[in-house]
């Protein structure tokens, strides 16, 4: 704890900047102990297989933070830290790992001496960097882009996020993933409970909790909407009644991140919005509807559902031209799908859907590409639902 505290004041004394001449010190600093640790961390933070650090401007930094430095210790503490890292993640101790070192040094082989070594020096611009991370740059690249493509969380925390992924890569690279995920443009919840609401929904399902057994639970909580009266808040659903339900298992599509729940009113499968939950709280009931839910295949369940709006599940026959083979895949799948040959501009697929105005909506999406062949009755509920719309104009 005492280290951690004085690491800490240290690195705020270093970020105000580094600019100056190095003025040498003398004497011995308690602070020595860190220095290893201390290069460690700005090589971390700082350097990259683009961005070397010169053993100089190691030795500034380490001023900056009250240890004095010169140039043949910070070859030492390399070497040190190259040794240990090696220890760690062999799961070796210090003598194999001297061994090892030994042995690439006697073979000539560079690069596999290399190999063996976290932190490496580049000889034509001078300077020291951290090749061996645990992720890539493009690793966490695509971590941040997925913070900012869920629509459930928040703003501020999806930068907060952002800040967690960016401590595993330098600072060069973490500014260019800022840069990257700051040019999205999607919708962000408004809710800064939802992380809590997943808390909550996970201990509610789980089995064990506390390091105690856990029967799932019930829970309640009120359910929001948007009104076109005032568009800058969502109000309470059904004038503010708690929704009970039984909770089983979170879904994310579409970026948003749903429950799939049983309701006891219905005695079926639900799915809420969890970003649209309010003052989500236990029952202690004992949660319902097991039965129900172990018939679902969730693999293919978002993509039967539809934009989770559910209705009775059918059997279907759709065709479409060639063409659109790769977005009808997208959607269904090919489990539990059966695909055909048509004729050679089209093919056909059969699959059960949830009939409803949302599947409807997806399939005149497609107009004359696609067409629906069986059953009768789901053919007369999708004239009906296109009567309906050239009604209105």
């Amino acid at each position: 704890m005492a280290d951690e505290i004085v690491y800490k004041k240290m690195t705020r004394k270093a970020d105000k900047g580094l600019e100056g001449k190095v003025v040498a010190k003398h004497g011995r600093q308690k602070e020595q102990r860190l220095k290893a640790y201390m290069v460690l961390q700005y090589l971390l933070k700082y350097s990259d297989e683009n961005n070397p650090k010169s053993s100089y401007d190691i030795i500034g930094y380490l001023e900056g933070c009250g240890i004095p430095a010169e140039r043949r210790s910070i070859y030492k503490d390399i070497e040190d830290i190259n040794r240990i890292m090696l220890m760690l993640q062999e799961d070796i101790d210090l003598e194999e790992v001297d061994q090892m070192f030994a042995e690439a040094e006697e073979s000539g082989d560079e690069e596999e001496l290399n190999d063996l070594k976290t932190v490496l020096y580049d000889k034509n611009r001078k300077g020291f960097y951290v090749r061996q991370r645990k992720f890539e740059l493009n690793d966490m690249r695509l971590l941040a882009e997925c913070v900012y493509a869920a629509k459930f969380i928040a703003e501020g925390k999806a930068k907060q996020l952002l800040d967690v992924v960016c401590e595993f890569v330098s600072e060069e690279q973490a500014r260019k993933i800022r840069h990257n995920a700051f040019l999205t443009d999607r919708v962000k919840t408004d809710n800064r409970g939802v992380m809590n609401n997943i808390a909550v929904i996970n201990d509610a399902m789980s089995y064990h909790l506390d390091g105690e057994p856990h029967t799932p639970e019930k829970i309640s909580f009120k359910y929001t909407k948007y009104t076109i009266g005032d568009m800058s808040k969502q109000v309470e659903r059904r004038q503010g009644a708690r929704y009970t339900v039984s909770p089983y298992q979170l879904l994310i599509n579409d970026g948003n991140y749903y429950l799939l729940a049983f309701d006891d009113y219905a005695q079926d499968m639900r799915t809420y919005r969890v970003d649209r939950m309010k003052d989500l709280r236990f029952t202690g009931e004992a949660r319902d509807g097991e039965e129900v839910f172990e018939k679902i295949d969730l693999k293919t369940y978002t993509k039967r559902v539809f934009s989770m709006y559910g209705g009775e599940q059918k059997l279907v026959e759709i065709r479409f031209i060639n063409p659109l083979l790769d977005a009808v895949v997208d959607r269904f799948g090919t489990k539990d799908v059966q695909y055909g040959k048509v004729d050679d501009n089209h093919f056909s697929v059969t699959a059960k859907v949830e009939i409803s105005d949302q599947f409807f909506g997806w399939l005149l999406g497609f107009g004359k590409k696609a067409k629906l062949l069986y059953p009768d009755d789901v053919i007369g509920e999708f004239k009906t639902y296109m009567d309906k719309i050239r009604e209105m104009y």
